[in-house]
């Protein structure tokens, strides 16, 4: 079965939420037999998902009845979400049972833990018999483009990472990241894949309950994107009395080499782990790991590929960079890599368009001990007098020279960055000329009032104006 769910004992707990109710595997079994008989199999059905126990059952029952889950935030944008329902016409919804539709007509054929199951007007229509799950690409719906997961992808994800972090039955894991994000689904199915109880919480970071819930049921492992450990570091985590905790684990963007190194000085201080790793949406989330004996001899490395992954660089022309220090394109493959992408539903009638092996979009460089670093995006490089400059970079420069929120973008003959605070406006322009050695009327610094982010705390560049 899904997560090897069916070599657990019926009263194994699969998770525990923040409003103290809980989901036992003889429960979850019970929920299916009734569903079975309500959800039409290769159904397309929304998951309108936040971390409670209802949008476990709904994840882990829909993926088992072999219907295909579109998982997607619970606290969406209306808007958003209409426009996704009339691109994709879902069969189903499931959604909180005290939200409000966001859709007309459709029947509730089911409720339990606070979900319910709404049975739309929309026609069943065709779908590959290997889709397994969709998710968008950023946590975000402002798109109808969707990742398309085949059978296999999920669990073999969820293998080898629970293998590469030594994970067992024993863990009990912190998730904080939202489910309809790859590393917060990550986090579910891992631990459950090992065995273990997860441990879901939609409290704020920055709320005491958030930190009650982690002391009260001695959570042993949190994984935070750079956004959360930058919060937690503002609240002094590192000072706080959490013996329980043994493995801080990060994902979802690049931290700065000050916060990392803090991490990793932390770690080691304290007899903790801090593991740093990177993936997609694409790979079914991780796809590399940094041993964590070496986090403090190479700061800012993601790492090598997790076990049945392999990586590789390659050049424009498409050639295998085989020399060290020496940038490239990011090339992963691996079993976890997913079939491509869709824009519309006529797209999940496709077959394999990865066919296992994707290209990141990431330019990253590899040292001679075969340990990889991300240095910026194909995407986001300008080409200023000659010279490709990455945007990326350059946003590293000012956050590590001042320790403040940066963004950049620009064009071939401007470089923009976007900072909040207005002392450090002639400092910041002169500090990169420095460093870069170009004319300071190739770049404009544009002071507002707050760096535009998503959910999941990366940058959002299309609403910097």
């Amino acid at each position: 079965m899904f997560l090897n769910l069916d070599k657990r004992k019926s009263g194994d707990i699969i998770a525990y939420d923040s409003t103290d109710s809980s989901l036992s595997v003889a429960q979850l079994m019970a929920e299916q037999e009734k569903l079975a008989a309500i959800l039409e199999k290769r159904s397309v059905v929304f998951a309108l998902c936040n971390n409670t126990i209802g949008a476990m059952n709904a994840y882990l029952n829909t993926v088992i009845l072999d219907s295909v889950p579109v998982m997607l935030s619970s606290k969406a944008d209306k808007e958003l979400l209409c426009n996704l329902y009339e691109v994709y016409t879902p069969a189903y919804v499931w959604m909180p049972a005290d939200d409000e539709q966001f859709f007309s007509g459709g029947e509730c054929v089911y409720e339990a833990f606070g979900y319910k199951l709404i049975k739309t007007e929309n026609e069943r229509y065709d779908i590959a018999p290997q889709l397994q799950l969709l998710m968008t690409t950023s946590g975000s719906t402002g798109s109808p483009k969707l990742v398309r997961y085949k059978n296999g992808n999920l669990e073999a994800n969820a293998k080898n990472v629970a293998k590469a972090f030594g994970w067992t039955a024993e863990e009990r894991p912190l998730c904080d990241l939202a489910m309809n994000y790859t590393m917060g689904l990550n986090v579910v199915n891992t631990h459950i894949y090992a065995g273990a109880t997860v441990y879901l919480t939609n409290e704020n970071i920055m709320a005491a309950p958030y930190w009650d819930f982690i002391k009260r049921y001695k959570l042993t492992n949190l994984t935070a994107v750079p956004f959360g450990y930058e919060l937690m570091l503002k609240l002094r985590f590192t000072r706080m009395d959490l013996p329980h905790l043994t493995t801080l684990s990060q994902g979802g963007g690049k931290l700065t080499d000050k916060t990392f190194r803090t991490l990793a000085e932390f770690a080691q201080q304290s007899g903790k782990r801090f593991i740093a790793t990177f993936g997609t949406t694409e790979t079914s989330a991780r796809m590399t790991l940094l041993d964590p004996e070496t986090a403090l001899e190479k700061i800012g490395s993601i790492g090598k590929a997790i076990p049945e992954g392999e990586l590789m660089l390659m050049d424009d022309d498409g050639n295998i960079i085989a020399e060290a220090d020496t940038e490239g394109e990011l090339v992963y493959s691996g079993p976890n890599v997913t079939m491509g992408y869709a824009v519309c539903r006529e797209d999940l009638v496709k077959g394999d368009e990865f066919c296992g092996t994707y290209h990141t979009g990431d330019i990253a460089k590899r040292d001679e001990d075969g340990c990889y670093y991300i240095t910026g995006r194909k995407s986001r490089f300008l080409k200023m007098l000659g010279y490709r400059v990455s945007l990326d970079q350059t946003e590293r420069l000012v956050k590590d020279g001042f320790g403040i929120e940066a963004a950049c973008t620009g064009t071939d003959d401007n470089l923009n960055i976007y900072i909040t605070n207005e002392s450090l406006k002639d400092e910041v322009i002169k500090y990169v000329c420095e460093k870069t050695g170009f004319y300071k009327t190739l770049f404009k610094v544009n002071v507002i009032d707050e760096i535009p982010k998503n959910e999941t705390g990366k940058i959002m560049y299309k609403n910097l104006v």
